[in-house]
């Protein structure tokens, strides 16, 4: 389901990549009212279109590693494979996609928190059924990469 939002909408979470940004400063920005913002962020969030969420930097975070992982699977329902990956401890974002593989798996790993890459194949992705391939990419640096904590 497409959802269609106006300038006024973008604008605001345009506004919002700081988070703690006070309505009433946008509303100033814009031009409207602080109720506005305020009903249009709930309705925004409320429809899934906008997700406030504190986000981190895994350079920053010691044994903390993000890594990507390119998943071939047996069958054509892509979407419901990709909502059972999405499901596992460590995801942070399953996408459908062209090319080499039918989705892209992001996800974090920390040994300290008992998530190594080892044990993410054994005791996470193994409980997927139909994956017929996949290969890792872990990120040694990045450029402007946050991702929520979920360890």
């Amino acid at each position: 389901m497409i959802k269609k939002i106006d300038e006024t909408n973008k604008t605001i979470i345009r506004s919002l990549k700081d988070g703690r940004k006070a309505y009433s400063a946008i509303a100033d920005e814009l031009g409207i009212t602080e109720n506005t913002v305020r009903t249009r962020v709930n309705k925004m969030i409320e429809d899934g279109v906008l997700q406030i969420t504190g986000l981190v930097n895994p350079e920053y975070i010691p044994s903390f590693q993000v890594a990507m992982m390119g998943i071939k699977v047996k069958t054509l329902d892509l979407e419901t494979k990709a909502k059972e990956l999405t499901r596992l401890n460590g995801v942070i974002s399953c996408a459908v996609v062209t090319g080499r593989y039918d989705l892209i798996l992001q996800i974090e790993l920390c040994d300290t928190e008992g998530l190594s890459l080892l044990e993410f194949f054994k005791n996470e992705l193994n409980k997927v059924k139909d994956i017929t391939e996949v290969e890792t990419f872990i990120v040694y640096q990045s450029h402007n990469l946050v991702v929520p904590y979920l360890l």
